[in-house]
């Protein structure tokens, strides 16, 4: 099991989360940078300064890209990976807010295809849902279920096809998740098909500005 850790929190803010991502990189299947709901209007020196030490430590890093569900202009997302590379020499993208529909699938398949183009790799998508089957053969993982842990337990459901699919093309984050059932989720994650996970403890509106527990603790 690894873990995918959008970690959504300024370093001036938390940097004790920082430096403990720092130290566990090599247990991370990435992580994502989100400066400003994207890479923001300009490089910021907080954020350069982690990305360097992230890299150096063994970690891949994904510019944190809004899709808002097909409707911004492919050309405005190409933009945002641009700066996340040339700003924080990103590998990769994080989609987010993805289309999960059939009627979906050929533009997002023709904006993973330009944002490779560009040097994006990997490209994790996160329509949230487990979306048209189609969709995980653009991505290098897929994110189909980010949700509260109270709905993770009580409603998740999984297609006959996912279930076909290898574990490390799936991704489950989930949020709201006490901080001593952690381990469980993560095993839960992992019996429901799914080899990269990132459970939190964080509730909305942004659940993701506190570092999991798993990342630090014996779990896995």
């Amino acid at each position: 099991m690894t873990l995918l850790i959008p970690l959504y929190v300024h370093p001036a803010e938390d940097p004790g989360a920082w430096h403990r991502l720092i130290g566990a990189a090599t247990r991370t299947y990435a992580v994502v940078l989100n400066p400003a709901s994207g890479p923001g209007d300009g490089p910021d020196p907080a954020f350069t300064a982690v990305a360097r030490a992230l890299r150096a430590a063994g970690a891949r890093l994904l510019g944190y890209v809004d899709t808002d569900y097909g409707l911004r202009e492919h050309a405005d997302i190409a933009a945002d990976l641009r700066r996340h590379q040339e700003w924080y020499a990103t590998d990769g993208c994080f989609l987010d807010r993805v289309t999960a529909t059939r009627d979906g699938l050929p533009a997002c398949r023709r904006l993973v295809r330009d944002l490779r183009r560009l040097g994006a790799d990997p490209v994790v998508l996160n329509p949230g849902v487990h979306p048209a089957p189609g969709y995980l053969r653009l991505a290098d993982l897929t994110v189909t279920f980010e949700g509260h842990w109270s709905t993770y337990v009580s409603a998740f459901t999984r297609p006959a096809w996912a279930a076909r699919r290898a574990p490390d093309r799936f991704c489950h984050l989930v949020y709201g998740v006490p901080e001593a059932l952690v381990p469980l989720a993560v095993r839960t994650a992992h019996e429901r098909g799914a080899g990269v996970c990132g459970p939190v403890t964080g509730e909305p509106p942004n659940p993701w500005s506190e570092l999991t527990p798993a990342l630090v603790g014996a779990v896995g």
